[in-house]
């Protein structure tokens, strides 16, 4: 992979972060595509997660982006007991490792840490993160986001913008 490419990837995935944590939903939303996948498995045994969200438990899985929607939705609504009031959250990408797939598609693998701070309690998320990048004008979207979370303690109920 070129220098060029690296750089534009890890700008857009620091982006992407910087619009999570700005609660910027609609800037937010317009990086997935409309079918995008978002999913976060549940660990099966100490170092195996599900596999397949439409057979197998996951603690988030949207088949396309109407799930992130909804969630803003909830949130904007104040219908998402679990986030009000809204906790601030500090998103940190790290290892970006990219791999062409053919026609402009790229798979991104990174690390990722989360800091959330919400009624005096702060907290860590830490985990891995496979995404799949279409190709959109000058930049992409995102068609698939797939997470693998680390901790295992959680002592909040999880949402997108933990990861």
């Amino acid at each position: 992979m070129s220098a060029e490419l690296q750089y534009r990837v890890e700008q857009f995935l620091y982006k992407k972060s910087e619009l999570c944590d700005a609660q910027e939903w609609d800037a937010y939303l317009t990086l997935f595509s409309e079918e995008s996948e978002f999913h976060l498995p549940q660990w099966d045994s100490e170092h195996v997660f599900t596999q397949d969200p439409k057979r197998e438990m996951s603690l988030i899985y949207y088949p396309n982006r109407g799930g992130l929607e909804d969630r803003v939705f909830r949130l904007r609504t104040g219908k998402a007991a679990s986030a009000t009031p809204m906790p601030r959250t500090l998103h940190m990408i790290s290892n970006v490792r990219i791999k062409a797939l053919g026609g402009g598609v790229l798979e991104v693998l990174t690390n990722w840490h989360t800091l959330y701070y919400r009624h005096a309690t702060s907290e860590q998320f830490y985990g891995r993160a496979t995404y799949t990048l279409q190709p959109n004008g000058d930049s992409w979207l995102i068609s698939r986001k797939h997470t693998v979370l680390l901790n295992d303690t959680i002592n909040s109920v999880l949402d997108f913008y933990h990861l």
